[in-house]
């Protein structure tokens, strides 16, 4: 014991029996107790001390298991009560002792005192007094006056008929005690998870107690749930052998719990094992285990914890970061990383299957990122698989795996182009594996886990049925951080048959690869030319100009490449061998990969080659694919564009990217001659205004036109469209739109009008886009109906082309935009203009717009009010036109005009306008 408990002799005035003193451990009884040192350096010595001269009821004992004939044996009357007597006075108390005698069987008898002397309370004193324990009056010697004065006390407490001196027996003192029950999953189910009051009155070790439920005294063990504690292994001999910290972890649990008061949350019962939490006034002894390194959870029953299993996770992460115990040699999975590195912001470029996506990080370096903790759908057993690869067809995991498409499906819209938080879980190693001869590697990988928005996207993926949790060895720690919510989220797939979990027919995806296939190629040209812009989703991006598209409403996979543009090759394998790519190649590539990859988009299929790829134009959220890449000097225009309604498009977007002498231009030298040199040294920028006609005018400040040219094959197009209409009405209903369709609409002149539809909520909501005005509207289905062939848009192009104001910022506050838009509908709306192209903007080209009668500028009659502030463009040839931007800017300033009304506009209140500074 320690040498406080060993006892340090001190002479009394009384007697010269030596005092001794340590901490209430455990009351066996209403006369024997167990009595412990202070710790050091590990669990302390024990002792046990009965009480001298008196004598107290036996507590119930069960029958020894092996002796299938013996029976169990009750409380005596009045030894419980004894019990709790001392329990609640005595347990971890500090107490001083006198050992009087000692038997030969080494059993030890004294008076305990509370407290640090003998001035505190007698032990024995007090239970007599209570009448809970009787003297042993064989053995007094009336020269002792302990003695004498228990005898008295007793005599009292019979006159007092305190206790056991009471009338009756004490029957009613005697506990009906239970050691099993009949069905403990009924029993936990019924407590509804409402804590239970109970006294600890065993601890086996750090995470197993044996505890006596109140009031019915129910005799359990209770396993922690969530944890595992360094356990004491028996020994065929007998004898128990500790784990590491296994009696630490029992004395730090028995320090705190053993007999004391408590409440247990009992949580469930698989295989007749109860789980439960203890709650103690001090704490959550489950959680302080895991802090103190005397404990590692377990998955196996984290999940019917009910105080929250990332509570304990949190603790074992800090007991594994501060290598305590347990964990003094734990090496964490990310330790060789820095911080940058473990926690970062992606934009997500690729999704590659269910489990994996391509991030773009802020260096520009693309990298692949893993999701921690979870298995993509896959086909069961070799059987299978090789079953699906003798098909005729070759195998495509992507349509043949069931459920890997819908698992695609909503990574890729949940993801693809949108910034994400990565946390890097663990990194698991490359491997080598060999297995009848074959010797696969696979390569190094970064398990993160992903978030958007708040959402764990391996959480939702599993919750849907989409993908299923990995299972890992109790001491594998290369884990997901949010392990236990992946666990519950399958759980609860599984309850609702969600995905894979589903006793329903797996989900068939019929896809006909038509890529390269000439005589099917040339069977679906006549139906995609006829069906206008389609939907497409860019499955793959072989340069910048060939891409491979999968058609959802046509359940079908093309090669489509790019009209109107000569896009630089990359390398590629020929007759002659390989040909080497040419320059630039890599960065288109790249640029259409980082636009359009996986995201959904529309085309217009005009025809195909040869070798039965389509050819055609592709927008994504409005902008022209060809276009951007002549915009961004990656492509040429090629003389083909001509036939096409976007050659001035290209021919505008090609000319700034010459004049920069940039990427495939950087080589570009013109040969103009010096009458040419002359003119262009004269005029700075090319001014040449066409009369156009303003239809409509957004609320982004974008305006459509109409050419004025063409006006007279428009009324035509429309007065015979509407002939034929009338001739032949369309039966009402009969029309069932679909997005990217051409059709007529209904407007509410009551006349008919081309349209395209761009969205469908419900068949009372249909939202249709006017392509010869430019303006939009929400329609019911009824007001709609199919285009005459004769009147599509190969017959006459759509009218309405969209610009934008050149030399200008558009406010994004929303009063201040509103002002500018007013402004603009009461002066151009519905009248003729004239038009010239400055330069292109993000999604439509950038113009001036002057009146057709005055000549003034439309955008600097605005910058002259001070409603808007100039765009300052840094092209050499605009720079005259934006001098004369800025002095009227300045003009305006000077006459505190609108947005310089106040006199003191600075770059804040430019941030508050929504301008850039």
């Amino acid at each position: 014991m320690a040498s406080s408990a060993a006892g340090q002799a001190q002479t009394n005035p009384s007697q010269t029996l030596s005092l001794q003193r340590g901490i209430v451990k455990m009351v066996l009884s209403g006369c024997a107790i167990i009595v412990r040192g202070q710790p050091r350096g590990g669990p302390p010595p024990e002792r046990q001390i009965n009480l001298s001269n008196v004598r107290a009821g036996a507590l119930a004992r069960r029958a020894a298991q092996s002796q299938p004939d013996a029976k169990d044996t009750p409380d005596e009357p009045w030894a419980f009560q004894a019990r709790e007597y001392l329990r609640k006075k005595m347990i971890g108390k500090e107490i001083c002792f006198t050992v009087e005698n000692k038997t030969p069987q080494g059993r030890e008898y004294g008076m305990v005192y509370l407290g640090k002397d003998t001035t505190g309370e007698n032990i024995a004193e007090s239970l007599v007094a209570e009448g809970l324990a009787s003297v042993r009056r064989e053995g007094i010697r009336g020269n002792n006056p302990d003695q004498v004065r228990l005898c008295d006390l007793e005599d009292q407490s019979k006159s007092a008929k305190k206790g056991m001196w009471g009338d009756g027996a004490g029957i009613h003192t005697i506990r009906e005690l239970k050691y099993t029950i009949e069905n403990p999953r009924h029993f936990i189910d019924s407590l509804h998870q409402k804590p239970v009051n109970a006294v600890i009155e065993h601890v086996r070790d750090g995470a197993v107690v044996r505890a006596l439920l109140l009031p019915d005294y129910y005799l359990v063990t209770v396993m922690l749930s969530g944890i595992k504690c360094p356990s004491f292994k028996r020994e065929p001999d007998g004898q128990e052998i500790p784990e590491p910290f296994a009696a630490e972890a029992k004395f730090f649990t028995e320090s705190r719990l053993l007999q004391r008061d408590v409440q247990i949350i009992l949580e469930s019962c698989p295989n007749q094992v109860i789980l439960g939490t203890i709650l103690h006034p001090n704490g959550n002894i489950t959680e302080l285990l895991l802090k103190d390194g005397f404990a590692r959870c377990v998955d196996w029953s984290i999940a019917v914890y009910t105080q929250g299993a990332d509570k304990l996770r949190a603790a074992e992460r800090s007991a594994k970061e501060r290598k305590v115990r347990i964990w003094k040699d734990y090496v964490a999975p990310t330790a060789n990383l820095d911080q940058k590195d473990k926690q970062f912001v992606a934009k997500v470029m690729q999704i590659v299957n269910a489990d994996a996506i391509v991030v773009k990080l802020n260096s520009g370096e693309n990298k692949t990122i893993h999701l921690s903790s979870i298995r993509p759908p896959r086909i069961e057993g070799e059987a299978n698989q090789e079953k699906n690869k003798d098909k005729d067809k070759r195998f495509r995991p992507l349509y043949d795996i069931p459920y890997m498409f819908e698992a695609r499906e909503f990574l890729r819209k949940k993801l693809t182009g949108k910034k994400v938080n990565v946390t890097v879980d663990y990194i698991r190693a490359a491997t080598t594996v060999t297995d009848t001869g074959t010797t696969p590697s696979f390569p190094e990988r970064t398990c993160s886990t992903v978030t958007i928005g708040g959402i764990n996207i391996a959480e939702a993926l599993v919750s849907k049925g989409l993908a299923t949790v990995i299972r890992y060895r109790q001491d594998d720690d290369q884990r997901s951080s949010h392990y236990d919510e992946l666990l519950a989220a399958e759980a609860r797939a599984i309850k609702n048959g969600k995905g894979l979990h589903s006793k329903k027919e797996v989900p068939i995806h019929r896809v006909a690869d038509i890529s390269g296939d000439t005589q099917k190629a040339k069977q679906f040209l006549p139906f995609l030319q006829r069906a206008g812009r389609s939907e497409a989703v860019v499955e793959y991006v072989f340069s910048g100009s060939r891409l491979k598209l999968y058609m959802p409403k046509e359940t079908c996979l093309i090669t489509f490449l790019l009209a109107g543009i000569d896009c630089p090759r990359g390398s590629r394998n020929t007759a002659g061998g390989i040909q080497d790519a040419e320059p630039f190649s890599e960065e288109a590539c790249l640029f259409t990969k980082e636009l359009v990859l996986q995201r959904e988009v529309e085309v217009e299929v005009e025809s195909m080659d040869k070798a039965g790829n389509f050819i055609g134009w592709l927008h994504i959220d409005g902008l022209n694919l060809s276009v951007a890449l002549v915009e961004h000097a990656l492509s040429k225009v090629h003389f083909t564009a001509e036939r096409s309604s976007y050659y001035k498009t290209l021919l505008s977007a090609e000319e700034p990217a010459r004049l920069k002498k940039e990427k495939i231009w950087s080589n570009y030298e013109e040969q103009p001659t010096e009458e040419v040199v002359q003119v262009t040294e004269e005029k700075e920028r090319i001014a040449s205004y066409k009369p156009v006609f303003v239809t409509e005018i957004t609320d982004e400040l974008h305006f459509y036109v109409q050419d004025v040219e063409t006006g007279t094959q428009l009324e035509t197009l429309m007065e015979t469209m509407r002939s034929e209409v009338a001739a032949h009405p369309p039966v009402e209903g009969s029309y069932l739109p679909r997005r990217g369709d051409y059709c007529i609409s209904k407007f509410a002149d009551g006349e008919w009008y081309r349209a395209r539809v761009e969205k469908i909520e419900s068949p009372a909501k249909v939202h249709v886009f006017y392509i010869d005005y430019g303006n939009r509207e929400m329609v019911p289905s009824t007001r709609l109906g199919a285009l005459p062939p004769a009147f599509n848009i190969r017959t006459l192009s759509a009218q309405a082309t969209e610009y934008g104001f050149a030399y200008i910022q558009v406010p994004q506050d929303e009063d201040a935009r509103a002002d500018v838009v007013d402004s603009i509908v009461r002066d151009i709306q519905n009248t003729q203009c004239l038009l010239n192209v400055e330069y292109m903007g993000g999604s439509c080209p950038h113009v001036t717009l002057q009146f057709t009668d005055s000549k003034d500028d439309v955008g600097l009659g605005l910058v002259k009010q001070g409603m808007v502030m100039v765009d300052v463009r840094k092209e050499k040839h605009l720079q005259k036109v934006v001098k004369e931007y800025l002095i009227a800017q300045e003009s305006a300033k000077a006459a505190r005009l609108n947005l310089w009304r106040y006199g003191d506009f600075r770059a804040d209140d430019a941030d508050e306008f929504g301008y850039k500074r």
